[in-house]
């Protein structure tokens, strides 16, 4: 194993010396948050794929793979779908409203108002998905050294910590190009052809197990369409996917470089299905399928061949977790901080390196609370589905709306996020936190408030809709001083006096 300890140290070491480099780099809020807004189609399209493709859409595909067959590609299937759509019709327009999070585009769109609660939803979805990512370092680092939980939990959270409140948006962007190269490496081109030729190949695979692990809806159709609802809607409207999509330097690269990220995704589906489907046939009584991974990788893997592999499942876990603890410090610091002290980067200005400090100590807290989460919970599958049902249930319609229905009002928005999160929450106690009802009813009441809503109350100003469709045109926007709550809520007022 001294060889596969080496791969992984070197890589490690690599992520911290990246967070060095980041930070010489980021000297400007726009910088540390949105990379500048500078990355072209290449570096965009593969930092993309990074961080959607995380430790559940590698483990957790895997361990699908072995359980139901090809068709467990379909968890990730539906990520990458949903990359897709968020690219080819929405990207473009996401990326000239130069924004920094999910709230100040529903403050742009809505005149302000909608952003603290959204911003409060979005906090807690950005924050469980980096506690759940935090907590795949304890099954690696078992793996690899076979150390305890906690300090497994404690070592990897703290080398992404360390590398994200370095270099903020730089630092991650060039970590997740290595993650990506890595994994593409790892999982593609080496993992999935060694695993394939030692279960005896596709037809020996095919002659040892059942026909529905063959069959490309054995999952069962009810849990695709759960899936689309959750992961595919969910890539639509995240802060931490959206994130991404500001530090495209232009239309074009957020189009094309997020539709390469997507195709990707269902390559990767497909290659991480194939994998457990073989593990299957060498392991075919494994107590946990998400147990696959590690399983081949230790007994069926080269001498670092084995190390780059598991190097290839960390940076996956890393990517994921450095993009989601960015986006929860964002939200937390511009959402919610900042309106609750009632500040604005107008009606406070500070310096590039003012903001990026006031940033970076962000990320530090809400780092140390991901790792301090992470160590005491312990049904991380229970907490991530109550955070994406919420994302969904209460943001998907007021975002998609403002976005695609000019007659939808702030008071419509409000009312959609207030009761699809409260109806997800009330159906998630009577059906149970798994449960599929409460994503399906929940949206649906959104839905239904939002037009309702929004059609008794009076039109959205016209001078707010005017400022909304030359930010979506790409002028009138000042990247160091967007437009956020109090400034979109005073033009609302200012406008309904006139």
């Amino acid at each position: 194993m001294a060889v596969d300890y080496a791969v992984i140290v070197v890589y490690l070491a690599g992520m911290l010396a990246m967070g060095w480099w980041g930070m010489r780099r980021a000297k400007s809020k726009s910088e540390f948050l949105v990379a500048g807004r500078r990355l072209g189609p290449w570096m965009y399209s593969g930092t993309m794929a990074a961080i959607v493709l995380g430790g559940a859409s590698t483990i957790g595909g895997v361990g699908l793979g072995y359980k139901y067959g090809l068709s467990g590609a379909w968890m990730v299937l539906t990520i990458g779908l949903g990359l897709l759509a968020l690219s080819v019709f929405f990207s473009a327009r996401i990326a000239r409203l130069k924004v920094y999070t999910v709230s100040e585009m529903l403050d742009l769109r809505y005149g302000g108002r909608a952003g603290m609660i959204s911003g409060l939803v979005m906090w807690a979805y950005t924050l469980m998905l980096a506690v759940t990512s935090t907590i795949a370092y304890a099954t690696i680092f078992d793996v690899l050294f076979d150390i305890d939980r906690t300090v497994s939990i404690i070592l990897g959270g703290a080398i992404v910590v360390a590398y994200s409140t370095l270099g903020g948006m730089w630092s991650i962007t060039l970590t997740d190009m290595v993650q990506f190269v890595v994994k593409t490496v790892g999982v593609l081109l080496l993992l999935l052809p060694i695993a394939v030729v030692k279960a005896g190949g596709f037809a020996e695979m095919k002659a040892q197990l059942p026909t529905e692990y063959f069959a490309p809806l054995g999952i069962g159709g009810e849990t695709i369409f759960t899936y689309v609802l959750i992961y595919t809607f969910g890539m639509l409207i995240g802060q931490d996917i959206w994130q991404r999509v500001f530090t495209a330097r232009s239309d074009r690269t957020a189009r094309w470089g997020g539709t390469a990220a997507g195709t990707y995704c269902l390559v990767y589906a497909i290659a991480g299905a194939m994998i457990g489907t073989a593990a299957k046939v060498l392991y075919p009584k494994l107590d946990n399928p998400d147990d696959a991974f590690a399983m081949i990788v230790k007994d069926e893997l080269p001498m670092g061949v084995r190390g780059l592999v598991l190097a290839a499942a960390l940076a996956a876990v890393m990517s994921t977790s450095s993009g989601a603890l960015i986006a929860c410090a964002t939200v937390a610091n511009n959402d919610i901080w900042s309106r609750l002290r009632g500040l604005t980067s107008r009606a406070a200005p500070e310096d590039g390196h003012d903001e990026v400090k006031g940033n970076r100590a962000f990320i530090l807290a809400m780092g140390v609370a991901v790792i301090a989460i992470a160590i005491v919970l312990n049904d991380v599958v229970e907490a991530l589905t109550v955070a994406y049902n919420l994302l969904v249930g209460g943001l998907l319609v007021p975002i998609l709306g403002g976005l695609l229905w000019k007659r939808g009002t702030v008071q419509g928005a409000l009312a959609a996020v207030g009761v699809g999160g409260v109806a997800v929450i009330g159906l998630m106690a009577a059906y149970g936190i798994l449960a599929e009802e409460p994503v399906y009813y929940g949206l649906l009441a959104s839905l239904a408030v939002y037009v309702t809503v929004s059609l008794l109350t009076r039109p959205t100003d016209a001078a707010v809709l005017a400022h909304w469709r030359e930010r979506l045109a790409g002028r009138g926007s000042d990247d160091d001083a967007p437009v956020t709550a109090t400034s979109a809520a005073t033009l609302g007022q200012d406008a309904q006096a006139r």
